[in-house]
């Protein structure tokens, strides 16, 4: 119980440029995990972020696969074991959706980063939804708060508006931009003052907002408006109650500013006080609960070529209940066969260090020789599945050719490691037998081509192709699926589970199929 309860597992989500990964940068230096932060774009500092590992995040300056970051952390003033913290940065490039999506299967919260100046944008609402679907208690950080930005308030108005969720704010700052003085943490009721540091912390100081004490630190405009924007927050938002945001319902919100290390140890400090651990997890035969004594786990992600040196993939398994051991036979639930594993390894981003053991909540790198496909299930025995790692239908197709006759072999294997990863869907045509990639974003083909060159040593070539959708269909009458099949001869394809997918060139001919063929079910998820 001891293990379960001091594990914080969340994800960091949001929008594009919004602060995600700095935000994590700030986290690790926190957590004595780094001594000196990276930063994602960078011209002066030669340390690349920590969570950006791959060559193309160095050179893009964005994130395009979630990485795993765990360390221990203790708050100021606070006795006892430290907090186990697993932080999953997640890309925020909506090519990139699906990993996010996935990765939200397996925390148990999650960080919602805002920019000040832009306030909501498209993805955090698709981001939100996710997480409502799953009643996944969120926090807000409103970052970057030392540039010009919206009012506070404009924007708490926003975010309940779009994002559908009540907000309570747990610290409010005290100017903007260039008069932006630091933040009055209600929480804690202490007053953080603002001074732009990259590197170090800035200084807490305890005051009662009542007395004069307020004038000396951010002069009598600043106190003055301080003051009236919290009797405003005490009359129009309700008090931080831990169990309505614990159930979904309230967001506390906190504002700062990541890149100058400001707010950030607040949040943290708050989060780990407040945020759940680990929690049931509902699989399709009964829901499975962190204090049972036999271990259970789901692999939720793979990754090829961590280390470049080594051609291995690793899974990454969210341990739901029990315990992990090393070198203990588990079974896996696919393929119906007992599998150990010597060397299991908790994350750094890249770095690994291997683990003997490890609890609910944790997230464990497991060496996959091709065995794992995302959503299988690791267990003591007990045949369970866990549902809610969809394949969405894509929307953009292209042919794959290989592009060098001599480097076949390594663009099969490519391809084969590139989709067990989930970075795209891979169909092959009925008709012509042609590969055909299909993405959510165009970003994904540039990281494709991008990936087969400089790890599989494979160069491809993208050729052209008009399809609308892909959807997985199925029938309970042969004869009329068989009828089916002949008519769209030309337009039907395998994935890579062998399950007839329907590639429909415009959504007249889509429509039209389902009208004629009544018996047949047209599904645009993988899931069904």
């Amino acid at each position: 119980m001891n293990e379960i309860e001091r594990r914080r597992t969340f994800a960091i989500i949001s929008h594009p440029d919004a602060g995600k990964t700095t935000l994590t940068e700030k986290f690790l230096l926190f957590g004595g995990q780094i001594q000196v932060a990276g930063a994602v774009k960078n011209n002066k500092i030669r340390k690349t972020a920590t969570s950006d590992w791959m060559d193309i995040e160095k050179q893009r300056g964005i994130s395009v696969s979630t990485s795993v970051m765990e360390f221990d952390y203790l708050p100021d003033g606070m006795s006892g074991e430290p907090y186990k913290v697993n932080i999953l940065d997640t890309p925020g490039h909506q090519d990139f959706a699906e990993d996010t999506y996935r990765t939200l299967t397996a925390v148990d919260s999650a960080i919602i980063v805002i920019d000040a100046a832009r306030g909501v944008q498209a993805q955090t609402r698709k981001l939100m939804e996710v997480c409502r679907m799953r009643n996944t208690p969120v926090i807000i950080f409103i970052n970057k708060m030392d540039r010009e930005g919206r009012d506070p308030f404009d924007l708490l108005d926003e975010l309940e508006k779009e994002l559908k969720i009540h907000v309570v704010p747990l610290s409010w700052p005290i100017g903007e931009g260039m008069h932006f003085q630091g933040v009055y943490n209600i929480f804690e009721h202490q007053l953080n003052l603002f001074t732009p540091d990259k590197q170090r912390v800035t200084q807490k100081v305890s005051v009662d907002i009542k007395s004069g004490d307020l004038e000396k630190h951010v002069g009598e405009r600043g106190a003055e408006q301080l003051r009236e924007d919290l009797e405003l927050i005490e009359g129009v938002y309700p008090e931080f109650d831990e169990k309505s945001y614990r159930s979904a319902e309230t967001a506390p919100v906190f504002f700062g500013s990541a890149l100058n290390n400001f707010g950030v140890q607040e949040l943290l400090d708050c989060f780990v006080q407040i945020a759940p651990c680990p929690g049931a997890t509902k699989a399709e035969e009964r829901i499975v609960v962190p204090q049972e004594p036999k271990f259970t786990g789901f692999i939720f992600k793979i990754t090829a070529n961590i280390d470049p040196n080594h051609r291995s993939c690793i899974a990454f398994c969210k341990i739901c209940s029990g315990k992990f051991v090393r070198n203990t036979p588990y079974w896996h639930v696919r393929l119906g066969k007992t599998v150990r594993f010597s060397s299991p390894a908790q994350f750094m981003a890249q770095r690994k260090s291997t683990v003997d053991e490890a609890w609910p909540g944790d997230i464990v790198g497991l060496p996959d020789n091709g065995i794992f496909k995302i959503g299988d299930t690791l267990t003591e025995g007990e045949n369970l599945h866990f549902k809610g790692l969809p394949s969405f239908s894509p929307l953009l197709f292209k042919y794959i050719e290989n592009n060098d006759p001599m480097k076949s072999k390594q663009f099969h294997k490519g391809i084969e490691q590139l989709m067990d990863e989930g970075v795209a869907q891979l169909f092959i045509s009925q008709f012509n037998n042609r590969r055909i990639i299909g993405t959510v974003g165009q970003l994904q083909f540039e990281v494709i081509q991008y990936r087969l060159e400089h790890e599989y040593n494979a160069k491809c070539r993208w050729d052209p192709i008009h399809l609308y959708k892909a959807c997985w269909i199925e029938s309970d009458d042969a004869a009329e699926l068989d009828d089916f099949k002949k008519r769209k001869y030309q337009y039907m394809a395998k994935d890579r589970e062998g399950r007839d997918v329907f590639l429909a060139d415009s959504s007249y001919m889509l429509n039209m199929a389902e009208q004629d063929f009544k018996h047949i079910r047209f599904h645009f998820t993988s899931e069904f």
